[in-house]
């Protein structure tokens, strides 16, 4: 990787303060790009789904614990793997306390297809915290889609068919278990898918990278 050229703090500023006004620019882009993501049209969600979790089977409904909001993380752990996918692993090490989440009305959960008894076991090795479900058996990988089958339903990874996922040179993004983040609304009675987001989606959600872009290192990933 080459350096940043060495050079005078004068020539640093000026640099700095040029970047600066891009920098400035993104943001007040990113504002407006969230204003619209939570304008986006709402879909009701009337599927029963069923989860195994640390107090027995649960529906979508009890992953909210009572708040108006829910943050699905899918993380990568399929049922016949020994451990979780090791980039997931990285982003629920970053997750961190999710007191303020909880204090906003939100809970921040995550769902993976491995049977719970696998997942139990890795949390405890993680020494993580976080409510953690398994829907092995049930559809919800599936119509959320971070698990591809085509023998279970066509296949569809950040709003692209398999198909296009190959043409495109990204065959691994068309079979197996993928990454995703999907968000719910409590309203009623009644529970409302909101948003999804996959592949570079994420990127905002990666505390350590995002923490790495500040360097002129970078991400280092390998």
């Amino acid at each position: 990787m080459t350096l940043p050229k060495v050079a005078s703090r004068e020539e640093w500023l000026a640099a700095r303060r040029l970047l600066l006004d891009k920098e400035k620019a993104a943001a007040k882009a990113r504002d407006a790009l969230n204003a619209e993501r939570r304008a986006l049209p709402m879909v009701r969600v009337d599927k029963p789904y069923r989860f195994d979790g640390p107090d027995g089977e649960v529906g979508l409904a009890e992953l909210f614990e009572g708040r108006r909001q829910l943050i699905v993380y899918h993380f990568m752990f399929d049922p016949e793997w020994k451990r979780g996918c090791h980039r997931c692993t990285a982003m629920v090490d970053d997750f961190g306390d999710d007191t303020h989440l909880n204090d906003r009305d939100t809970t921040l959960a995550v769902v993976s297809r491995a049977p719970l008894a696998k997942l139990e076991a890795y949390q405890r090795e993680r020494g993580w915290d976080v409510p953690w479900y398994s829907s092995y058996g049930s559809d919800f990988n599936y119509d959320f889609h971070v698990t591809m089958d085509e023998s279970v339903m066509p296949v569809e990874y950040n709003f692209r068919s398999g198909e296009e996922h190959v043409r495109a040179g990204m065959p691994w993004y068309a079979s197996g278990e993928q990454p995703g983040v999907s968000v719910f609304l409590s309203d009623g009675g009644e529970v409302f898918h909101t948003y999804s987001a996959y592949a570079r989606g994420l990127d905002k959600l990666a505390f350590t990278r995002n923490w790495m872009d500040l360097t002129p290192l970078g991400r280092q990933d390998p």
